[in-house]
């Protein structure tokens, strides 16, 4: 599911997803100690996986490897509720949402 080299990632596969909305939806869904175990097991790696994403054209990437950007993308989203927040929703923000129009082209 993942390179050979992020392998200790796979428990968090569940983080794999293909669209901002799905990325929001599991971050909602999810606690905060479970955000935080994701987070603290990629956050530490993102640098090599940068460098080993690096290697691949972004419109070839492998499966494993468009797996691994996919679940970048994922602690991207759940990087505020942990560094800031400490809750998965935008604190003071009510019912206010915002829909993304355009995603990442992979």
């Amino acid at each position: 599911m993942l390179p050979a080299e992020f392998a200790e990632l796979e428990p968090f596969s569940d983080w794999i997803l293909n669209s901002e909305p799905e990325r929001y939806a599991k971050r909602l869904a999810s606690s905060m100690p479970e955000m935080q175990a994701f987070y603290d097991a990629a956050f530490p790696l993102i640098d090599s996986v940068g460098t080993h994403l690096d290697r691949f054209p972004l419109d070839e990437l492998p499966e494993p490897e468009r797996n691994l950007m996919l679940m970048m993308l994922s602690l991207i989203t759940v990087s505020f509720p942990v560094e800031v927040w400490k809750q998965p929703r935008v604190p003071d923000a009510g019912a206010a949402y915002l829909d993304v129009m355009a995603e990442p082209a992979i």
